[in-house]
């Protein structure tokens, strides 16, 4: 009795199983159909709205096609046909000129058919380029303009590399996932021909194709499915991937390589992640064999019998050997549609799931409000009300409890130890996060509510880790600036001349060989500047001071230098944005004799606020033992 339970209940097992892998998989299909469609949408208006000539070229194509399928189906049964019956006797004359006649319309249709296609290939090949170069372009639109927060969120880093790649490497991008859909029409009216003549010479032919052909999409199939699996795998794999054995390649990292003679230590990184995915390569392989292999099975067996059935027929004398002949090019071609039908409509599919981690990316939501009032002109009150914060994912807070006000035109230093939170109070401001618990008021509007476009105007920021790119030294210090008509180089020109002037960098911007048009380092042009550190300081100084913002924000850009030279970029910072908002933010005190009030950040939040002469007289302040600790740098 006891068996027999344990018996019927592994089977009720096994049938709830198979229910619910069947449930699974209906779901997966209605998720994949969803998912195609979408795609195939998306990029038929894409090609429509980017160049629909592209669709004159697939009617192209489709007529190349057409005439090199006359030349293997019909032609060769019509030449087969007049050659038996010289063979057979029948006066020769007539039928030569036929076969000269058919031999004519073969050359000339191969001819007509390779020139068609060519010219369709090779302009859906610069189409391709051109849609790549404009996909390119809305996926980096797309990442520059998301949360900021994203750009330091690895599952997000994730999604990226896998619409990246999705779309161009897996999917081939949008003339690769039409090509398929065309080959999908092309092989239904290529199969209905098919079809016609098979039924007319070898009707048995058709059930025997047919389900051959489903056993091939059937592993087909299987194969798809884990090719879609190991995409996922691969996509954080690729990233890090490429990190080290690409990235790590740019010149900006040769000097800490050399010195540290850890170019064996990247290289063996990269082989670790070379085998990485090789493992995983062969895993897909292995786990493919056996679909494959029953592939090729069902395929001998298609032929083996299909000729055995068409041979027989010949030789019963149900058709003639000109038949024979157009019954296997139509049985070839009949196979050739089912499959190209099963194979592309699977194709289609694959290719539009890889591409849809594009779309997806496209519509990824973001989290921070989005406000639409506008900023209002002239001076700025800044209040951080009960301010904590916390990075995602991290379990302590960074900032807790941070309140203080700045005051219209008020130049602040903030000054701590590293790690005290003072970047991340900056962050906050410039809302490039936004805060977890308390709000950030300016003018007494909370930032959320205000446009953020308009609200980032607001601020001219020079960040510690501040980026020079490898453009025009034009474009660094503008960067976008639209104040002016594109047709306004003059008045550009002189803006940025002054500029250099204010920072102390025309003398050096009069030397390089195109002058603020000079290309900054080699990236691209070999004839580009290298900038010494200095000059790369001044350089982000003149973009903060070509902006013009009402409030100025120095993050640290000097850390690396002593403190002496960064207490005189401090004084003639101070002096060229005296009559703005300021916040100057140092682990170094060398801004503090500049400013109105003092912040002083430890453990999270400010512990110490007030002037140099409130805070120094503090016994025991941290500032105070700053003070004393750097004071010998300051000492006139």
């Amino acid at each position: 009795m006891w068996k027999g339970e344990k018996k019927m209940a592994k089977k009720e097992k096994k049938r709830k199983k198979s229910v619910l892998e069947q449930a699974l998989g209906s779901e997966q299909s209605a998720t994949a159909k969803g998912v195609t469609k979408k795609t195939l949408k998306y990029m038929l208006a894409f090609a429509w709205k980017e160049k629909r000539s592209l669709y004159g070229f697939y009617l192209v194509r489709f007529l190349g096609d057409v005439l090199g399928q006359l030349k293997v189906l019909l032609l060769p049964k019509l030449l087969v046909d007049e050659l038996m019956a010289v063979i057979g006797g029948a006066d020769a004359g007539a039928h030569i000129r036929n076969i000269v006649l058919y031999a004519g319309i073969t050359v000339t249709a191969e001819l007509l058919s390779s020139v068609l296609i060519n010219i369709a290939d090779s302009t859906r090949n610069v189409y391709s380029q051109v849609f790549d170069a404009r996909l390119s372009e809305m996926l980096s639109a797309k990442s520059m303009g998301m949360d900021f927060s994203y750009t330091e969120d690895p599952e997000v880093l994730d999604k990226q590399n896998q619409a990246k790649e999705g779309i161009s490497w897996y999917s081939g991008g949008v003339v690769s996932i039409l090509d398929r859909l065309y080959y999908v029409i092309y092989n239904l009216l290529l199969m209905a021909a098919s079809v016609t003549v098979i039924a007319l010479y070898c009707p048995l032919l058709l059930p025997i194709q047919i389900g051959l052909m489903i056993a091939v999409c059937y592993f087909n199939y299987r194969n798809q499915l884990i090719n879609t699996e190991f995409f996922l795998k691969l996509a954080k794999s690729n990233r890090i991937f490429s990190y080290v054995l690409y990235e790590l390649a740019e010149f900006c990292y040769g000097k800490d390589i050399r010195l540290y003679d850890s170019s064996e230590m990247m290289c063996k990184k990269g082989s670790w992640l070379g085998m990485d995915q090789v493992n995983l390569w062969g895993e897909q392989a292995r786990r493919q064999l056996k679909n494959t292999i029953g592939s090729n099975i069902a395929n001998a067996l298609r032929d083996g019998v299909s000729y055995f059935y068409m041979g027989l027929r010949v030789l019963r004398k149900k058709i003639t050997v000109g038949e024979f002949t157009l019954s296997v090019s139509a049985a070839s071609s009949l196979y050739q549609s089912l499959m190209g039908i099963g194979s592309n409509l699977q194709q289609v599919s694959e290719k539009c799931n890889y591409a849809y981690k594009f779309l997806e990316f496209l519509d990824y939501p973001d989290t921070a409000v989005k406000g639409d009032k506008p900023v209002g002109i002239g001076e700025h009150t800044i209040e951080f009300r009960d301010v904590s914060f916390k990075y995602p994912r991290a379990e302590e807070y960074t900032l807790r409890h941070v309140n203080i006000t700045i005051k219209p035109n008020e130049h602040l230093s903030v000054v701590g130890l590293n790690g005290a939170g003072k970047t991340t109070f900056i962050k906050l401001l410039c809302r490039l996060y936004d805060v977890t618990d308390g709000a950030i008021y300016v003018d007494g509007v909370d930032i959320r509510e205000y446009s953020e476009e308009e609200y980032r105007k607001l601020f001219s920021v020079v960040f510690q880790d501040f980026s020079i790119f490898a453009f025009s030294l034009r474009e660094n210090i503008e960067m976008g600036d639209s104040e002016y008509e594109p047709d306004d180089a003059e008045k550009r020109s002189a803006k940025v001349w002054e500029t250099l002037t204010l920072s102390g960098l025309k003398e050096d911007a009069e030397k390089l060989p195109n002058g603020i048009e000079t290309t900054l380092y080699k990236n691209f042009d070999e004839k580009g500047t290298e900038l010494s550190g200095g000059q790369r300081q001044k350089t982000a100084i003149s973009r903060a001071l070509y902006r013009n913002a009402p409030i100025v924000i120095l993050d640290e850009p000097t850390a690396a230098l002593d403190p002496m030279a960064e207490y005189d970029i401090y004084r003639k910072f101070d002096t060229l944005v005296g009559h703005k908002s300021a916040i100057y933010i140092s682990h170094r005190l060398s801004s503090c004799k500049f400013c109105d009030r003092i912040a002083v950040f430890s453990e999270g939040t400010i512990k110490e606020y007030g002037t140099h002469d409130e805070l120094v007289g503090i016994e025991g302040g941290i500032y105070a033992e700053m003070f004393r600790a750097q004071a010998q740098y300051y000492v006139a």
